[in-house]
């Protein structure tokens, strides 16, 4: 079945005018890089703010921000560890286009397994960290980048549905458990 539903993408969603742009957005969870980037930013402008308060403080904008990038940066290693260090070697699920007779994969064929998407998994683990920890007005656009990175993955050809739904699952756990450490922390 997962198979089928990335042939009907292909099929029925692919269009050549579009393949720029999902190609694009699927590059932004190459490696993490454009979370990871925007954590450091977020450290980086919490740092050199002028404000002074307590990590602690909820209202004060260095402490969000910092704690945002921080917490970030932690739920995608925790992420990492889970999905490429654990389940991708321990399932060894081979790549959709290896296995799928007809399905072309739009960008360069990555050389590790299948499940879960890191991807997916990075995206959604910095996102929620984001929506939980700023203004909605900036969690929210995270959550949906993170959405259409997901997505890119099934539409370029190099994941199964399945493995976007594991990559998710990981990234909501590794969100929470960082949120939920992070909690217990600042109450000490």
């Amino acid at each position: 079945m997962d198979g089928n539903i990335l042939l009907w993408i292909q099929d029925h969603f692919r269009w050549e005018g579009m393949n720029w742009f999902w190609k694009g957005i699927t590059s932004l969870g190459n490696g993490g890089w454009f979370w990871i980037v925007l954590c450091i930013l977020m450290v980086v402008l919490a740092k050199i703010s002028g404000e002074k308060c307590s990590i602690k403080n909820e209202n004060c904008f260095r402490a969000v921000i910092g704690r945002a990038g921080w917490y970030g940066l932690l739920s995608m290693g925790a992420g990492a560890l889970i999905t490429n260090v654990c389940l991708k070697n321990l399932v060894a699920r081979p790549r959709p286009y290896e296995v799928v007779e007809g399905l072309v994969p739009l960008i360069g064929k990555p050389t590790d397994y299948s499940f879960p998407s890191g991807h997916t998994c990075a995206s959604f683990a910095c996102a929620l960290v984001l929506y939980r920890i700023l203004p909605k007005k900036y969690g929210v656009p995270a959550v949906i980048l993170a959405s259409l990175i997901a997505f890119s993955r099934l539409y370029v050809g190099v994941h199964y549905p399945t493995d976007v739904l594991g990559g998710m699952f990981v990234g909501i756990f590794s969100s929470c458990l960082v949120l939920w450490i992070g909690k217990k922390r600042t109450k000490k």
